[in-house]
């Protein structure tokens, strides 16, 4: 079978070498053509349409100017293009990273000051350095300390907490509160100062957006459209909603009758920006930019993992960490606040045809000439409707499945999805983001403390062993095998032997224990001892230990010790020779086991 053929008019994805492997722009920019440019122009158009309402937006969520979304949206995607791998993905501002961004500065200052922008733009710089270091010492594991359980918990809380903040803006009143219950208490307190003007804008236009992404696909498809086409149509959603609310305060002149709007947005290019050099200030953001970059690196190698399989691309997290890390860097030079690669506009991306990462470049070029040209017409843009722009993207994020399914699958996994959906909830992001890692790392190590280990027997006429438990397998009286299926640490060395010694005074005539290590990838020094203390235990006794199926990179190791002279039986290549020739030495024939799987089978 041969491989699919690559885009037209691009190389295939290998793997890079010498500076490409640094700079992938020199991989995909070598065959770049007419016909890609022409892709990638068009899936920049699409994309930028997108982007204005949604990076005022987000920017309003991390409770900063308007225009610093789209300041945030233009130099980060020029330098993603020159250092990131991934050929389709959209880097930008996004609501998980705006709400985390909004907790970090405002811990350090109020809303609408000079510092709370400098706050915004030392995350940016400290996230950008983070994440570049990382990559340059390939420490893209790291971000494996966050399970599957816990982002999406903290995902799901944070869906939650970002929709319940925009409904002030859609109900025109004052609210505020850290967390979800003071937000809560905070709009049931001002419920009363609603102003119809603003909520006849915000339902409205809330409605509709939910609309345009469930439903208003399918209307267009019945309609004739071409199914691309109409996929396209759809995606300009935001723009539709930001038109016809500026029109209706234009000419119902709502602001007089206190609809609030975005009002002057600066003209112009994004201005250099000098983050803060204040050791006080980095000393109270460093952690808060820790968390930023590394949910931040997750939700964006999610994406371009997805992404890139659905065409048989690769990438590499490490070279993404420097890509995303020179983003967030361009970021906090260019008056911005922390980015990463968002799924919706990656989808878009995706969607509308980009080939290249010069995709994003080209959209940073159109946000470039919106912040020029465009941002006096955004006036009028009724806060109401960025504010149904965030209420309607982030509730997607709100995943009420994925509880039941862990319930039913895991439950230490449910407690942390749990756990972090109610700290986070209760207490906010960052204490949210650490006790999910905390409560993860805990679970594991109880787990890795008491590993599953099976007394095992011969299914009948084969040579494999299976658990007496589960199969009716035949065994001998003074025969003990049990696999190991763990590898042996200090985590749990001291409970294997406990357990090993256990199932043998259960056994007076027993006389040869056998430890299959099919599934044993380690044995640290702590393993080794508790070993050497089975072997002495059990030669004390009279009983015989021998090893089967031991892994060449452990016996090699094993071989380096006095541990295989002075084991007191021997080491197998098989568990079924193992069974054979210690079965033997008395003649008796083995006997089935009475034990069988309830579930039946064998």
């Amino acid at each position: 079978m041969t491989q699919a053929s690559a885009e037209p008019g691009v190389a295939p994805s290998t793997k890079p070498t010498g500076m490409r492997q640094f700079f992938p722009i020199l991989d995909w920019g070598r065959a770049y053509n007419r016909a890609v440019f022409a892709d990638d122009l068009m899936a920049a158009v699409i994309v930028t349409i997108m982007l204005i309402p949604q990076s005022l937006a987000y920017a309003l969520l991390a409770g900063l100017p308007p225009v610093v979304g789209l300041y945030a949206s233009i130099a980060p995607l020029l330098l993603y293009t020159i250092f990131g791998t991934s050929r389709t993905l959209a880097v930008g501002p996004v609501a998980v990273i705006s709400l985390m961004t909004a907790s970090a500065a405002g811990a350090v200052a109020a809303q609408g000051t000079a510092e709370y922008l400098e706050a915004a733009v030392t995350l940016a710089m400290l996230s950008g350095v983070i994440l570049a270091v990382l990559g340059l010492i390939r420490a893209g594991f790291l971000a494996n300390l966050l399970s599957h359980p816990v982002i999406s918990g903290f995902i799901t809380a944070s869906g939650i907490l970002i929709a319940t903040s925009q409904v002030k803006h859609i109900l025109g009143v004052s609210a505020n509160g850290d967390n979800w219950p003071g937000m809560l208490g905070s709009l049931a307190a001002s419920i009363g100062d609603t102003n119809v003007w603003t909520l006849a804008i915000g339902i409205p236009a809330t409605l509709f957006l939910f609309w345009v992404r469930k439903g208003a696909k399918s209307v267009l498809e019945r309609l004739g459209l071409p199914k691309r086409l109409a996929d396209m149509i759809v995606k300009t959603g935001p723009i539709i909603a930001v038109v016809f609310t500026i029109l209706a305060v234009v000419l119902f002149d709502l602001e007089a009758n206190g609809v609030a709007v975005v009002g002057a947005i600066p003209q112009g290019l994004p201005p250099f920006t000098v983050p803060s050099a204040d050791l006080s200030l980095i000393e109270q953001l460093w952690l808060p930019a820790l968390l930023i970059s590394i949910i931040g690196f997750v939700e964006s190698v999610s994406v371009a993992q997805t992404l890139a399989a659905k065409r048989r691309q690769r990438i590499s997290p490490n070279q993404e960490l420097i890509g995303l890390g020179s983003a967030n860097i361009a970021s906090a030079f260019s008056g911005g606040y922390p980015v990463t690669g968002g799924f919706a506009r990656s989808a878009v991306n995706f969607d509308a045809g980009a080939q290249t990462p010069a995709a994003g470049a080209y959209t940073a070029g159109g946000i470039a000439l919106a912040t020029v040209f465009l941002t006096p017409l955004l006036f009028h843009l009724p806060i109401a409707t960025l504010a149904a722009t965030i209420i309607v993207a982030v509730l997607s994020l709100v995943d009420l499945k994925t509880p039941g399914q862990l319930w039913r699958y895991s439950k230490a996994d449910f407690a942390a999805h749990l756990t972090t959906i109610l700290i986070t909830l209760l207490a906010g992001v960052e204490a949210g983001v650490i006790t999910g890692v905390g409560v993860g790392l805990v679970l594991y190590l109880w787990r890795a403390s008491r590993p599953h280990a099976a007394i095992i027997g011969r299914v009948p006429e084969t040579e494999h062993f299976r658990n007496v438990e589960r199969y009716k397998v035949f065994a001998v009286p003074h025969v003990l095998s049990i696999r190991i299926d763990e590898a042996l640490t200090y985590l749990n060395a001291r409970w294997l032997e406990e357990y090993v010694l256990e199932r043998v005074a259960e056994r007076p005539v027993l006389r040869h224990v056998i430890l299959m290590c099919s599934a044993v990838n380690e044995i640290d020094a702590s393993g080794l001892e508790s070993l050497e203390a089975i072997n002495h235990r059990l030669g004390d006794g009279g009983i015989g230990l021998h090893l089967s199926e031991v892994k060449g990179p452990v016996m090699d190791r094993l071989k380096r010790t006095h541990f295989v002279k002075q084991l007191n039986g021997q080491v197998y290549l098989t568990q079924d020779k193992a069974f054979i020739e210690v079965s033997s030495d008395t003649g008796e024939p083995p006997e089935p086991v009475d034990h069988y799987m309830a579930r039946g089978l064998i």
